[in-house]
């Protein structure tokens, strides 16, 4: 933790729960008399193992998921980081509501519950079906200043929190997270150097289309960025990291992550932007990794160093790049179908087979 997390909410660090390790060892029971061989699901028999301990059932369902996507601009991008520009957060601020964006569809397809939140978008525009949640527009250049104030920070920090407590006021069991901000790879590529100690150069992808000559540019931005703020040698801590380089979205879903835990709702988390997030919420408070299952593997280059540092092993890897939380939607009902295969599947027993001697 920082040398001036005094300032900041004593509800960071709060133990998260522990799973049921009595529920995961029936799950773990349970697979072995199920019809297949042993192992033979891979993953999906791990997951249904590790549901089964934080769901403190061995029979684990996901029966309310809801998608809380945050939005957030980024000062930085006054240095033409980004192939959009930052009219665009707001646009797809209309276009999430209104059912257009990948997200949009991947939630409706699926029945599941989209809550959007605007906690730092230079939007000044009331819209319907977005809830407002900011103190401020857009994050600082952070080429020039912090990106965010100390009490900007404190702000999405909270704002992730109450979006997490008004879902989980709502019966949510799982939750995915996404976010919205032009600009953001930019951030938490800096994050992630700062945090992992990697060459930046070797972090720096094609966000939102970006061409070799710009990808470079951007790599040495950042560069100059993480030397204006000290934070080259990689060992930077999460709350200065994120404000001097962070953004408003990616504080709140740091401490959606935190509070979701704590909570005792299981997340699945996204890709490059979301996993920045994730990796800042492991470092302030280790306890909550255990309620953390990854979706998929970015495209994003960073994205391999995140999913490393915190031991990460995806579902998916689709080559996906878009954010929204749409990786993580898509793996929605592949840990569904886990939760099926381990629930319903006949025993050796019951289906009158063979088991392997």
């Amino acid at each position: 933790m920082d040398d001036v997390a005094g300032s900041y909410p004593d509800w960071l660090t709060k133990h998260a729960p522990t799973p049921d390790e009595d529920a995961m060892d029936r799950a773990v029971t349970r697979q072995t008399v199920l019809t297949k061989p042993r192992g033979s699901l891979g993953q999906l028999e791990d997951l249904a193992i590790a549901l089964a301990g934080l769901l403190k059932t061995d029979r684990p369902s996901i029966d309310q998921p809801h998608i809380i996507l945050f939005a957030g601009d980024h000062g930085i991008t006054a240095e033409g980081v980004s192939a959009y520009p930052s009219d665009v957060t707001q646009q797809m601020l209309t276009n999430f509501v209104t059912g257009g964006a990948a997200i949009s569809v991947l939630a409706r397809e699926q029945g599941t519950a989209l809550h959007v939140v605007d906690v730092g978008t230079l939007s000044e525009n009331f819209q319907a079906n977005v809830h407002v949640d900011k103190i401020s527009h857009s994050s600082a250049n952070f080429r020039q200043d912090a990106a965010l104030t100390p009490d900007e920070l404190i702000h999405a920090f909270q704002a992730g929190r109450r979006a997490v407590t008004r879902s989980v006021d709502a019966a949510a069991d799982f939750l995915i997270f996404g976010e919205m901000g032009i600009g953001n790879t930019s951030s938490a590529s800096a994050i992630t150097a700062a945090l992992t100690g990697r060459d930046i150069s070797q972090l720096v992808g094609a966000g939102t289309g970006l061409d070799g000559t710009r990808i470079s540019q951007k790599a040495q931005i950042l560069s100059d960025c993480l030397a204006f703020h000290n934070l080259e040698a990689g060992d930077g801590a999460p709350l200065t990291v994120l404000q001097k380089v962070g953004g408003h979205e990616i504080a709140a879903l740091t401490g959606a992550f935190i509070s979701s835990a704590q909570a005792g709702v299981p997340i699945l988390v996204d890709g490059f932007i979301c996993s920045a997030a994730a990796l800042a919420a492991v470092r302030l408070n280790p306890s909550i990794r255990d309620w953390m299952i990854f979706s998929h593997r970015s495209a994003e280059p960073g994205h391999a160093a995140l999913l490393e540092a915190m031991d990460a092993h995806p579902l998916l890897d689709l080559g996906l790049r878009l954010g929204e939380g749409s990786g993580a939607a898509l793996a929605l009902p592949l840990v569904r179908m886990a939760c099926a295969l381990h629930n319903d599947m006949a025993t050796f027993d019951s289906a009158g087979v063979s088991a392997a001697s």
